[in-house]
């Protein structure tokens, strides 16, 4: 579980140490709050928590009752109801489209590319 450690700072300091604040924030959990007159103006992460955290809002626009379906999905993966459902092979049949059948190939390591 990552830390979460927030520091906050007015931006006349922070703008100082924006190198070693950049720095900072590639550790997961870690983001800065600056301040102009005491109140809260900008927040600082990293780029890659930026990301996720706005991935993880789009999901929660897209599936507004994700626990519920998670919930669903595992009822009926417990009782194999699952089994019933329509796969999407299934739905690609039904328009035409042909699947390759894929238990002909076989995977691995052929015997002269392996190590010695």
């Amino acid at each position: 579980m990552p830390m979460n450690t927030t520091t906050t700072l007015p931006i006349s300091e922070a703008r100082k140490k924006i190198f070693d604040i950049a720095e900072a924030v590639q550790k997961p959990g870690v983001h800065y709050t600056f301040t102009a007159n005491g109140k809260p103006r900008a927040v600082m992460m990293s780029a890659g928590e930026f990301e996720s955290l706005i991935e993880t809002i789009e999901v929660m626009r897209d599936f507004p009752d994700l626990d519920k379906d998670i919930e669903d999905a595992d009822v009926a993966f417990a009782s194999g109801e699952y089994k019933k459902w329509t796969t999407l092979d299934d739905i690609l049949k039904k328009e035409g489209y042909v699947i390759a059948d894929k238990s002909k190939h076989k995977y691995g390591i052929r015997s002269s590319a392996q190590a010695k």
